[in-house]
């Protein structure tokens, strides 16, 4: 069986909108939107418009080096593939058929472009009862904050090693968050979490949070308690990275209780006490695992092997 390159990335692509917490019409309107911009752009901003936007909305995924119409039957995959992993991947080339290496963090524009992808955040808090023009102003700050740092990056490292050696490499970074957000907000919705800690053990059924527990990466209430009721759960794992500080006083006025992510910085945790939201921190690389298992699983559906690296728990839910 196998799949190209460019099938890869289109279904990833379609799984994100699939699982898109704002919902797929909203994604399809949203591209819809930027189209009609694009056509009202000046020639010389259409000359460096990236175009892959019109019909992939997440600016965080893409295929980075390779061929499209290149034959695929094995793929490396892990969360972060910088150049020692590009190194890897031609080292095991040596040793078995590797057709393409899949990074889960972005990497070059697609990591240049990462703050792009948080727009859907406005979207997302808007969903859950703060009010549309407070969600933009407060995200706005942030977006550009995010933007101003990614712009000193280095982020064609690993995109060159993979084009010295020849590596294809793609990566596949909101859909699967995407994947992993929906997947994690549906359980809790449907199980109704009382406590906090009721909230833990929801986590702990699923085998990638089990095992990172297991090597030291424990599940962390980081405010709030476990003895606390829960209230409404709000997962928050998607949209590009951590959002506005300010915008926890606004969830709990929605009536949300607790939220459950990857991480949290200093700040926003503080901000998410004096708010008295509970806030659960689940793990990164365990939570990124889920969200591309989900999409591994996809792959594997459709013949192709799979080996995991650089902080990928592997499990498969087939």
């Amino acid at each position: 069986m196998g799949m190209t390159i460019g099938e890869i990335y289109e279904l990833a692509v379609q799984k994100g909108k699939e699982n898109d917490p704002r919902g797929i019409e909203a994604v399809e309107k949203e591209l819809e939107r930027l189209r009609q911009d694009y056509e009202e752009l000046k020639p010389a901003e259409k000359e460096v418009f990236d175009l892959e936007r019109l019909k992939n909305p997440y600016a965080d995924t893409r295929v980075l080096y390779g061929d499209l119409e290149a034959k695929v039957e094995r793929v490396m995959v892990g969360i972060d593939i910088e150049v020692g992993e590009i190194l890897l991947a031609d080292r095991l080339r040596e040793k078995q058929p590797l057709d393409l290496v899949i990074a889960h963090h972005p990497e070059g524009a697609a990591l240049a472009n990462l703050h792009l992808v948080m727009h859907m955040q406005e979207d997302i808090l808007a969903n859950y009862g703060v009010p549309i023009n407070i969600a933009e102003g407060l995200m706005s700050e942030r977006i550009a904050e995010v933007n101003r740092g990614l712009l000193p990056v280095n982020h064609q490292r690993g995109i060159d090693a993979a084009r010295l050696l020849d590596v294809p490499l793609m990566c596949i970074h909101t859909p699967a968050d995407n994947m992993v957000n929906t997947y994690l907000q549906r359980r809790f919705d449907e199980a109704k979490p009382y406590r906090v800690k009721d909230v833990l053990s929801i986590l702990r059924e699923e085998p990638e949070y089990a095992a990172a527990e297991k090597k030291g990466a424990a599940l962390k209430v980081v405010a709030g308690s476990k003895e606390r009721r829960a209230g409404k759960v709000l997962v928050d794992m998607t949209g590009g990275t951590g959002g506005s500080k300010d915008i926890f006083e606004h969830l709990a006025t929605a009536g949300v209780g607790t939220i459950v992510g990857m991480h949290i910085s200093e700040r926003n945790l503080e901000k998410a006490r004096e708010a008295h939201v509970n806030v659960v921190i689940a793990g990164h690389m365990a939570s990124d695992s889920i969200g591309i298992n989900l999409i591994l699983d996809e792959l594997v559906r459709r013949g192709i092997d799979v080996v995991p690296c650089s902080g990928l728990i592997r499990v498969a839910r087939i």
